[in-house]
């Protein structure tokens, strides 16, 4: 007939993956597989943030706590096929879901945002309890002087 060549069609995914606390030292290596899955067949990995642990909604295989990840990638269906066969094969993953995105998204997700809000909190408190402190020492320190 004709000769057909396929043109490669590249799609925008967000992936979040939920991997087993007991695995969580495990992710970044786990990351870094799968980031090799999708450039290796000529894929971007836009966005990848590492969530932690948190607690789940409902117990999942009997555990409260999981280790969250998300990534945003561009890839072609076969990457994205070979990726969600490395999800299903993988004890270590209790679950994953795989959107489908207009474009490439690099800002910060709203969990990070949050994460960096609170860290960013906790760092103000701490300098500001310890300007406390040393303000406190500092009086004290001249009330105990000798008159």
């Amino acid at each position: 007939m004709g000769n057909f060549t396929q043109k490669e069609n590249m799609r925008h995914y967000e992936i979040v993956f939920i991997v087993h606390p007991d695995q969580s030292e495990q992710v970044p290596a786990m990351i870094d597989r799968y980031r090799s899955i999708v450039t290796t067949k000529n894929g971007k990995v836009h966005r990848v943030e590492d969530w932690g642990r948190r607690q789940l909604s409902y117990l999942i295989q009997k555990v409260h706590k999981a280790h969250y990840v998300l990534m945003n990638i561009e890839c072609d269906q076969e990457t994205l096929n070979d990726l969600d066969y490395a999800f299903k094969f993988s004890d270590a993953i209790l679950r994953h879901l795989t959107i489908r995105m207009d474009g490439p998204v690099t800002e910060p997700s709203p969990m990070m945002r949050q994460e960096e809000r609170e860290r960013s909190s906790a760092v103000a408190s701490q300098t500001d309890n310890s300007t406390d402190d040393t303000e406190t020492n500092d009086s004290l320190d001249e009330s105990s002087a000798p008159a």
